[in-house]
């Protein structure tokens, strides 16, 4: 019996440019694939980036306008007629919650401040001692600014700064013979440092016009400026008063107001908003007070 022959096929030999060309298509689908991949992580981390922005911003402003709120609630209880409710503008902390936010306020009666264009060289002086300055280095300071702010171009006599002391320190401008417009003005007096000023600066102000500061309102430092009994004075405002008995050393405040407002979000956002503003509308339908000052956004103090 014969056995059937077995037919063999023959398998055609690859060709060395089909096999190039199958290791190039199969290297730039490779390259396609880690180029997609690469295109699609930038786009998810762009979108990631693009939300936790949002995020941050959104968090920001629901802290800013909490801060805000901070603001506008202490100018009603500052005038508020019950002096059970009322705020009292001497710089003691209020806190209150709003919108899961943690908000505390400061207010401070601009009277109880030492005013720069109208303060006289020992007020001045004491001042600067009271905030850690050298004698001799508070009065001559206190010297420059009250030649800063005088009409005239002579120097005081416990040294001062008229222009040729300024010209002697390489500044390019002199006195200037002109009330302060601002607080921060005087960081243009010499002998000014960025330290002492602030220290300074949250006693001053160019707003009340007073040669003596209201010492109901007054800081520690401004009533030992003053020579007075800061601690006494102080522990006396925060002592409890009785039903119809006077308020003391306190009152409702003159009507313009420096206030600290700040606020803390639960995840640890903080917003702080600085204003000076005067009780009474500033011309716009539903205002309550006047800006004199608004400073959003600064670094707590």
């Amino acid at each position: 019996m014969k056995t059937p022959s077995r037919s063999h096929r023959t398998v055609p030999a690859r060709s060395p440019r089909a096999s190039r060309l199958r290791g190039a298509a199969l290297l730039l689908v490779l390259w396609l694939i880690a180029l997609l991949t690469a295109v699609i992580g930038a786009f998810a981390m762009t979108a990631r980036i693009e939300h936790l922005q949002g995020r941050v911003l959104s968090r920001g402003v629901v802290a800013d306008q909490a801060a805000r709120s901070g603001l506008e609630y202490a100018m009603t209880r500052v005038t508020d007629p019950d002096p059970t409710r009322q705020w009292l503008p001497d710089g003691r902390p209020y806190r209150w919650a709003f919108g899961g936010a943690n908000v505390e306020v400061k207010i401070v009666d601009e009277t109880g401040k030492v005013d720069l264009n109208a303060a006289e060289l020992p007020l001045l002086a004491g001042l600067i001692e009271a905030v850690g300055g050298e004698r001799d280095l508070a009065r001559k300071i206190a010297s420059a600014v009250i030649d800063w702010r005088d009409p005239d171009s002579l120097s005081q006599a416990e040294g001062g700064a008229e222009d040729p002391q300024y010209a002697a320190a390489e500044r390019p401008y002199g006195a200037k013979d002109n009330p302060f417009e601002t607080v921060p003005e005087l960081q243009l007096v010499l002998g000014m440092t960025p330290e002492l000023f602030a220290k300074l600066a949250p006693h001053l102000t160019v707003y009340s016009g007073q040669p003596q500061p209201n010492q109901a309102y007054a800081s520690g430092e401004v009533l030992a400026a003053m020579g007075l009994d800061a601690e006494r004075i102080l522990q006396e405002r925060l002592r409890p008063r009785l039903p119809g008995e006077a308020g003391g050393l306190v009152g409702a405040g003159t009507g313009t107001y420096s206030i600290d407002s700040r606020a803390r979000l639960p995840d640890g956002r903080v917003s702080v908003l600085r204003a000076v503003v005067r009780a009474g509308s500033s011309g716009l339908p539903g205002s309550a007070y006047t800006p004199l000052r608004w400073e959003e956004g600064a670094l707590p103090r």
